[in-house]
Protein backbone atom coordinates (compact mmCIF):
# COMPACT_ATOMS: atom_id res chain seq x y z
CA UNK A 1 0.00 0.00 0.00
CA UNK A 2 1.05 3.82 -0.76
CA UNK A 3 2.38 5.68 1.76
CA UNK A 4 0.70 9.03 2.42
CA UNK A 5 2.50 12.12 3.12
CA UNK A 6 1.32 14.68 5.05
CA UNK A 7 1.66 18.66 5.69
CA UNK A 8 3.80 18.70 9.08
CA UNK A 9 2.24 20.44 12.24
CA UNK A 10 4.69 22.80 12.91
CA UNK A 11 3.43 24.37 16.42
CA UNK A 12 0.22 24.79 17.77
CA UNK A 13 -0.57 28.15 15.69
CA UNK A 14 0.31 27.61 12.84
CA UNK A 15 -2.67 26.11 10.78
CA UNK A 16 -1.45 26.12 6.96
CA UNK A 17 2.06 25.46 5.15
CA UNK A 18 3.06 26.84 1.70
CA UNK A 19 4.66 24.72 -0.72
CA UNK A 20 7.66 26.93 -1.80
CA UNK A 21 8.86 23.86 -4.53
CA UNK A 22 8.93 20.49 -4.95
CA UNK A 23 12.68 18.83 -5.05
CA UNK A 24 11.42 15.46 -6.40
CA UNK A 25 8.40 15.04 -8.83
CA UNK A 26 6.06 11.75 -9.61
CA UNK A 27 8.13 8.80 -10.66
CA UNK A 28 11.55 10.02 -8.80
CA UNK A 29 12.96 7.22 -6.58
CA UNK A 30 13.12 8.17 -3.01
CA UNK A 31 14.64 6.63 0.32
CA UNK A 32 14.01 7.61 3.70
CA UNK A 33 14.78 10.94 4.73
CA UNK A 34 14.88 12.36 0.84
CA UNK A 35 13.57 16.00 1.26
CA UNK A 36 10.83 15.82 -1.12
CA UNK A 37 9.83 19.52 -0.66
CA UNK A 38 10.40 22.86 0.75
CA UNK A 39 7.14 24.68 2.82
CA UNK A 40 6.65 27.52 4.88
CA UNK A 41 4.67 29.34 7.50
CA UNK A 42 4.75 32.79 8.45
CA UNK A 43 7.43 32.23 10.54
CA UNK A 44 10.26 30.08 8.81
CA UNK A 45 10.92 28.21 5.59
CA UNK A 46 11.75 24.17 6.22
CA UNK A 47 11.95 20.95 4.46
CA UNK A 48 10.06 17.94 4.47
CA UNK A 49 11.57 14.57 4.34
CA UNK A 50 10.09 11.09 2.70
CA UNK A 51 8.67 9.01 5.35
CA UNK A 52 9.36 5.69 3.34
CA UNK A 53 11.60 3.97 0.20
CA UNK A 54 9.95 3.95 -3.10
CA UNK A 55 8.92 5.84 -6.18
CA UNK A 56 6.84 9.36 -5.74
CA UNK A 57 3.92 7.97 -7.15
CA UNK A 58 2.00 11.61 -6.89
CA UNK A 59 1.36 15.09 -5.26
CA UNK A 60 -1.71 16.72 -4.33
CA UNK A 61 -0.81 20.21 -4.43
CA UNK A 62 1.89 22.00 -6.60
CA UNK A 63 4.03 24.30 -5.84
CA UNK A 64 2.18 27.61 -4.40
CA UNK A 65 -0.64 26.16 -2.56
CA UNK A 66 -1.28 27.25 0.87
CA UNK A 67 -2.10 23.73 2.39
CA UNK A 68 -3.65 22.72 5.69
CA UNK A 69 -1.62 21.27 8.48
CA UNK A 70 -1.94 17.33 8.63
CA UNK A 71 -3.32 17.00 5.22
CA UNK A 72 -2.12 14.42 2.58
CA UNK A 73 0.34 16.39 -0.20
CA UNK A 74 1.85 13.55 -2.00
CA UNK A 75 1.98 9.56 -2.04
CA UNK A 76 4.79 7.29 -1.97
CA UNK A 77 5.16 3.52 -3.21
CA UNK A 78 6.31 0.84 -5.79
CA UNK A 79 5.83 1.77 -9.83
CA UNK A 80 2.55 1.79 -10.87
CA UNK A 81 0.66 1.35 -7.49
CA UNK A 82 -3.00 2.58 -7.75
CA UNK A 83 -3.00 6.43 -5.46
CA UNK A 84 -5.94 7.27 -3.77
CA UNK A 85 -5.70 11.03 -2.92
CA UNK A 86 -7.07 14.34 -3.93
CA UNK A 87 -6.61 15.89 -7.06
CA UNK A 88 -3.47 13.88 -7.23
CA UNK A 89 -0.78 14.77 -10.02
CA UNK A 90 0.47 11.56 -10.39
CA UNK A 91 3.46 10.34 -13.55
CA UNK A 92 0.69 9.21 -15.76
CA UNK A 93 -0.73 12.53 -16.49
CA UNK A 94 0.37 16.26 -16.90
CA UNK A 95 1.04 18.61 -14.63
CA UNK A 96 -2.01 21.41 -14.65
CA UNK A 97 -0.94 24.48 -15.91
CA UNK A 98 -0.11 27.11 -12.93
CA UNK A 99 -3.09 29.73 -12.40
CA UNK A 100 -2.17 33.18 -13.89
CA UNK A 101 -2.44 35.99 -11.72
CA UNK A 102 -5.80 36.75 -12.35
CA UNK A 103 -7.13 33.36 -11.65
CA UNK A 104 -7.45 31.94 -8.11
CA UNK A 105 -6.05 28.39 -7.67
CA UNK A 106 -8.42 25.20 -8.00
CA UNK A 107 -9.18 24.28 -4.66
CA UNK A 108 -8.44 20.34 -4.30
CA UNK A 109 -11.32 18.36 -3.80
CA UNK A 110 -10.86 17.22 0.04
CA UNK A 111 -10.75 21.11 0.70
CA UNK A 112 -14.10 21.54 -1.16
CA UNK A 113 -15.12 18.27 0.33
CA UNK A 114 -14.51 19.71 3.46
CA UNK A 115 -16.07 22.87 2.58
CA UNK A 116 -19.32 21.31 2.60
CA UNK A 117 -19.56 19.87 5.74
CA UNK A 118 -18.33 22.48 8.37
CA UNK A 119 -20.68 20.95 11.14
CA UNK A 120 -20.28 18.06 13.62
CA UNK A 121 -22.63 16.00 14.57
CA UNK A 122 -25.19 17.41 16.25
CA UNK A 123 -25.07 20.59 14.35
CA UNK A 124 -21.72 22.02 16.37
CA UNK A 125 -19.69 24.38 13.57
CA UNK A 126 -16.46 23.13 13.73
CA UNK A 127 -14.13 25.97 14.33
CA UNK A 128 -10.03 26.40 16.24
CA UNK A 129 -10.22 28.08 19.28
CA UNK A 130 -8.27 30.96 17.14
CA UNK A 131 -11.15 31.35 14.74
CA UNK A 132 -14.05 31.31 17.44
CA UNK A 133 -11.89 34.37 19.43
CA UNK A 134 -11.42 36.49 16.06
CA UNK A 135 -14.69 35.92 15.39
CA UNK A 136 -16.21 37.02 18.58
CA UNK A 137 -14.06 40.31 18.39
CA UNK A 138 -15.02 40.96 15.40
CA UNK A 139 -18.93 40.09 15.72
CA UNK A 140 -18.71 37.78 12.70
CA UNK A 141 -20.85 35.10 12.88
CA UNK A 142 -19.23 31.04 11.91
CA UNK A 143 -22.91 30.51 10.42
CA UNK A 144 -22.05 29.93 6.53
CA UNK A 145 -18.08 30.50 6.74
CA UNK A 146 -16.70 27.99 4.59
CA UNK A 147 -13.71 26.35 6.67
CA UNK A 148 -10.62 25.53 4.91
CA UNK A 149 -9.12 23.69 7.82
CA UNK A 150 -8.12 19.66 8.68
CA UNK A 151 -12.11 18.16 8.04
CA UNK A 152 -13.66 20.96 7.36
CA UNK A 153 -12.42 23.32 10.16
CA UNK A 154 -12.94 26.98 10.21
CA UNK A 155 -9.73 28.43 10.62
CA UNK A 156 -8.58 31.97 11.68
CA UNK A 157 -7.84 32.99 8.17
CA UNK A 158 -11.60 31.80 7.09
CA UNK A 159 -12.85 34.50 9.42
CA UNK A 160 -10.53 37.09 8.45
CA UNK A 161 -11.90 36.88 4.92
CA UNK A 162 -15.26 36.95 5.72
CA UNK A 163 -14.76 40.12 7.70
CA UNK A 164 -13.25 41.83 5.35
CA UNK A 165 -14.80 40.61 2.08
CA UNK A 166 -16.45 43.20 -0.27
CA UNK A 167 -17.30 44.18 -3.51
CA UNK A 168 -13.71 45.25 -4.67
CA UNK A 169 -14.32 48.77 -6.85
CA UNK A 170 -13.58 48.58 -10.69
CA UNK A 171 -10.11 49.74 -11.58
CA UNK A 172 -9.70 53.13 -13.11
CA UNK A 173 -8.74 53.31 -16.78
CA UNK A 174 -5.15 54.24 -17.20
CA UNK A 175 -1.49 52.54 -17.02
CA UNK A 176 -1.25 48.56 -16.11
CA UNK A 177 -2.04 46.87 -13.10
CA UNK A 178 -0.07 44.39 -11.55
CA UNK A 179 -2.22 41.67 -9.39
CA UNK A 180 0.37 39.94 -6.80
CA UNK A 181 -1.36 36.83 -4.84
CA UNK A 182 -1.29 37.29 -1.19
CA UNK A 183 0.01 33.93 -0.20
CA UNK A 184 2.85 32.39 2.16
CA UNK A 185 4.56 34.68 4.40
CA UNK A 186 2.23 38.31 3.10
CA UNK A 187 -1.09 36.64 3.53
CA UNK A 188 0.11 35.31 7.12
CA UNK A 189 1.21 38.74 8.38
CA UNK A 190 -1.99 40.31 6.69
CA UNK A 191 -4.30 38.20 9.01
CA UNK A 192 -2.07 38.17 11.91
CA UNK A 193 -1.98 41.95 11.73
CA UNK A 194 -6.17 42.16 11.29
CA UNK A 195 -6.17 39.63 14.50
CA UNK A 196 -4.33 41.82 16.49
CA UNK A 197 -6.01 44.55 15.79
CA UNK A 198 -9.58 42.96 16.12
CA UNK A 199 -8.65 41.19 19.59
CA UNK A 200 -6.79 43.64 21.57
CA UNK A 201 -7.50 47.29 23.35
CA UNK A 202 -4.19 48.81 21.69
CA UNK A 203 -2.89 52.40 23.41
CA UNK A 204 0.00 53.99 21.83
CA UNK A 205 2.07 56.26 23.93
CA UNK A 206 4.87 58.29 22.56
CA UNK A 207 8.14 59.62 24.16
CA UNK A 208 11.81 61.04 23.72
CA UNK A 209 14.84 59.95 25.21
CA UNK A 210 18.31 62.11 25.36
CA UNK A 211 19.98 60.62 22.53
CA UNK A 212 24.02 62.13 23.12
CA UNK A 213 25.37 59.02 25.23
CA UNK A 214 24.18 56.62 22.79
CA UNK A 215 25.99 58.51 19.74
CA UNK A 216 29.21 58.98 21.79
CA UNK A 217 29.27 55.83 22.78
CA UNK A 218 28.77 54.25 19.12
CA UNK A 219 31.75 56.87 17.84
CA UNK A 220 33.93 55.30 20.18
CA UNK A 221 32.91 51.87 19.56
CA UNK A 222 33.39 52.82 15.59
CA UNK A 223 37.62 54.00 16.34
CA UNK A 224 37.60 51.11 19.01
CA UNK A 225 40.83 48.53 18.35
CA UNK A 226 38.83 45.61 16.27
CA UNK A 227 40.20 43.03 18.81
CA UNK A 228 37.50 44.68 21.61
CA UNK A 229 35.38 43.35 19.31
CA UNK A 230 32.79 46.43 19.11
CA UNK A 231 32.68 48.33 15.94
CA UNK A 232 29.72 46.53 14.66
CA UNK A 233 27.52 47.43 17.79
CA UNK A 234 24.68 49.48 16.61
CA UNK A 235 22.30 51.84 18.14
CA UNK A 236 19.49 48.98 17.84
CA UNK A 237 21.76 46.79 19.72
CA UNK A 238 21.92 49.20 22.66
CA UNK A 239 18.65 50.30 22.42
CA UNK A 240 18.12 46.09 22.80
CA UNK A 241 19.97 46.22 25.70
CA UNK A 242 18.30 49.09 27.59
CA UNK A 243 15.34 47.35 26.86
CA UNK A 244 16.23 44.23 28.51
CA UNK A 245 17.07 45.88 31.41
CA UNK A 246 14.15 48.13 31.76
CA UNK A 247 11.69 45.31 31.72
CA UNK A 248 13.16 43.97 34.79
CA UNK A 249 11.90 47.06 36.49
CA UNK A 250 8.34 46.75 34.56
CA UNK A 251 7.24 42.79 34.80
CA UNK A 252 3.99 43.87 33.83
CA UNK A 253 4.92 44.75 30.57
CA UNK A 254 7.01 41.53 30.03
CA UNK A 255 3.80 39.67 29.84
CA UNK A 256 1.36 37.73 28.18
CA UNK A 257 -2.31 38.08 28.06
CA UNK A 258 -4.36 34.85 27.77
CA UNK A 259 -7.97 35.75 27.97
CA UNK A 260 -8.58 35.48 31.62
CA UNK A 261 -4.81 35.29 32.82
CA UNK A 262 -2.12 37.89 32.86
CA UNK A 263 1.46 35.46 32.69
CA UNK A 264 4.36 37.85 33.61
CA UNK A 265 8.21 36.49 32.87
CA UNK A 266 11.19 37.33 35.14
CA UNK A 267 13.38 36.49 32.18
CA UNK A 268 13.18 38.79 28.87
CA UNK A 269 12.89 36.69 25.89
CA UNK A 270 13.55 39.90 23.42
CA UNK A 271 11.53 39.81 20.16
CA UNK A 272 13.26 42.14 17.47
CA UNK A 273 11.14 43.42 14.02
CA UNK A 274 13.31 42.93 10.81
CA UNK A 275 12.85 43.58 7.45
CA UNK A 276 13.37 40.72 4.97
CA UNK A 277 13.08 39.43 1.21
CA UNK A 278 10.45 36.83 2.46
CA UNK A 279 9.24 39.97 4.68
CA UNK A 280 8.61 40.92 7.88
CA UNK A 281 10.33 38.32 10.66
CA UNK A 282 10.68 38.52 14.27
CA UNK A 283 13.52 36.35 16.17
CA UNK A 284 13.75 35.82 19.51
CA UNK A 285 17.06 37.04 21.71
CA UNK A 286 16.12 34.04 24.26
CA UNK A 287 17.27 35.69 28.25
CA UNK A 288 18.39 39.12 26.83
CA UNK A 289 18.53 39.88 30.45
CA UNK A 290 21.69 38.02 30.98
CA UNK A 291 23.87 39.27 27.94
CA UNK A 292 26.11 41.71 28.20
CA UNK A 293 26.53 44.58 25.48
CA UNK A 294 28.37 42.80 23.10
CA UNK A 295 27.48 39.43 22.90
CA UNK A 296 23.66 40.55 22.82
CA UNK A 297 24.95 42.48 19.72
CA UNK A 298 26.51 38.86 18.60
CA UNK A 299 23.49 37.15 19.03
CA UNK A 300 21.58 39.51 17.13
CA UNK A 301 23.75 39.83 14.13
CA UNK A 302 23.16 36.63 13.81
CA UNK A 303 19.71 36.54 13.89
CA UNK A 304 19.21 38.84 11.33
CA UNK A 305 21.86 36.91 9.18
CA UNK A 306 19.78 33.47 9.58
CA UNK A 307 16.55 35.53 8.49
CA UNK A 308 17.87 37.00 5.71
CA UNK A 309 19.51 34.09 4.73
CA UNK A 310 16.72 31.70 5.33
CA UNK A 311 18.32 29.75 8.04
CA UNK A 312 16.17 30.35 11.01
CA UNK A 313 14.74 28.51 12.98
CA UNK A 314 10.25 28.21 14.37
CA UNK A 315 12.32 28.01 17.94
CA UNK A 316 13.91 30.97 17.18
CA UNK A 317 10.91 33.00 16.15
CA UNK A 318 8.83 32.12 19.13
CA UNK A 319 8.29 32.56 22.49
CA UNK A 320 9.27 35.98 22.92
CA UNK A 321 8.24 38.27 26.02
CA UNK A 322 8.52 41.75 24.46
CA UNK A 323 8.98 42.99 21.15
CA UNK A 324 11.23 45.54 19.87
CA UNK A 325 10.65 47.48 15.77
CA UNK A 326 13.20 49.86 15.08
CA UNK A 327 12.25 52.61 11.74
CA UNK A 328 14.37 55.23 13.12
CA UNK A 329 16.81 54.18 10.43
CA UNK A 330 13.96 55.12 7.44
CA UNK A 331 14.03 58.90 8.88
CA UNK A 332 10.26 57.37 10.87
CA UNK A 333 10.16 60.09 13.96
CA UNK A 334 7.82 57.97 15.49
CA UNK A 335 4.29 55.52 14.62
CA UNK A 336 2.14 53.18 16.18
CA UNK A 337 3.50 49.55 16.02
CA UNK A 338 1.17 46.45 16.54
CA UNK A 339 0.94 44.23 19.09
CA UNK A 340 2.17 40.88 18.61
CA UNK A 341 -0.52 39.04 20.56
CA UNK A 342 -0.28 37.31 23.40
CA UNK A 343 2.02 39.64 24.29
CA UNK A 344 0.82 42.74 26.77
CA UNK A 345 3.73 45.51 24.76
CA UNK A 346 5.80 46.18 21.48
CA UNK A 347 8.45 49.51 21.43
CA UNK A 348 8.73 51.36 18.40
CA UNK A 349 11.95 53.30 18.02
CA UNK A 350 12.14 56.25 15.83
CA UNK A 351 15.34 58.23 14.32
CA UNK A 352 17.21 60.50 16.56
CA UNK A 353 16.60 64.11 15.56
CA UNK A 354 17.43 67.51 17.20
CA UNK A 355 14.77 68.84 19.60
CA UNK A 356 14.89 72.04 21.89
CA UNK A 357 15.45 71.88 25.42
CA UNK A 358 15.34 74.76 27.77
CA UNK A 359 19.46 76.64 27.94
CA UNK A 360 20.47 77.08 31.76
CA UNK A 361 20.96 80.82 30.89
CA UNK A 362 18.01 81.13 29.08
CA UNK A 363 16.61 80.28 25.84
CA UNK A 364 16.81 76.75 23.84
CA UNK A 365 19.83 74.14 23.62
CA UNK A 366 19.03 72.04 20.41
CA UNK A 367 19.91 68.09 21.41
CA UNK A 368 19.51 64.95 19.77
CA UNK A 369 16.83 62.92 21.17
CA UNK A 370 15.53 59.36 19.73
CA UNK A 371 11.72 58.47 19.17
CA UNK A 372 10.05 56.26 21.48
CA UNK A 373 6.51 54.37 20.71
CA UNK A 374 4.78 52.00 23.09
CA UNK A 375 2.09 49.78 22.32
CA UNK A 376 0.19 48.19 25.02
CA UNK A 377 -2.59 46.10 25.06
CA UNK A 378 -5.18 48.11 27.74
CA UNK A 379 -6.51 44.80 28.48
CA UNK A 380 -3.58 43.38 30.67
CA UNK A 381 -1.53 47.26 31.20
CA UNK A 382 -2.66 50.72 31.81
CA UNK A 383 -1.17 53.75 30.75
CA UNK A 384 0.40 54.74 33.71
CA UNK A 385 2.69 51.64 33.79
CA UNK A 386 3.33 52.03 30.17
CA UNK A 387 4.71 55.53 30.89
CA UNK A 388 6.54 54.77 33.70
CA UNK A 389 8.56 52.09 31.64
CA UNK A 390 9.17 54.43 29.22
CA UNK A 391 10.31 56.79 31.79
CA UNK A 392 12.77 54.01 33.16
CA UNK A 393 13.88 53.32 29.61
CA UNK A 394 14.08 57.22 28.93
CA UNK A 395 16.77 57.26 32.14
CA UNK A 396 18.56 54.12 30.45
CA UNK A 397 19.17 55.34 27.20
CA UNK A 398 20.41 59.00 28.08
CA UNK A 399 22.88 57.63 31.22
CA UNK A 400 23.82 54.32 28.69
CA UNK A 401 27.02 54.49 30.12
CA UNK A 402 26.02 54.08 33.66
CA UNK A 403 23.80 51.19 32.27
CA UNK A 404 27.10 49.13 31.18
CA UNK A 405 28.18 50.31 34.89
CA UNK A 406 25.25 48.67 37.13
Amino acid sequence: MATTVIMPKQGQSVETCLIVSWKKRPGDPVKIGDVICEVETDKATFEVESPAEGTLLAIFHEAGSDVPVLAPIAAIGKPGEKVEGPAATASAAPAAPAPTAAAPAAIPATARAAAEAPAAPGGKILASPRAKAFAAARGVSLAGIRGTGPGGRIIERDVAAAAVSRPAPAPAAGRGVTEIRVTGVRKLIAERMLASLATTAQLTLNSLADARSLQDLRRKFKESPEEHGLRDVTINDMVLFAVSRALGEHRDLNAHFLGDTIRQFDDVHLAFAIDTPRGLMVPVIRGAHGFGLRALAKEAARLVAACREGGITLDELTGGTFTVTNLGGMGIESFTPILNPPQVAILGVGSIALRPVPAAGGGADFVPHIGLSLTINHQAVDGAPGARFLQTLADCLSQFDLLLAR
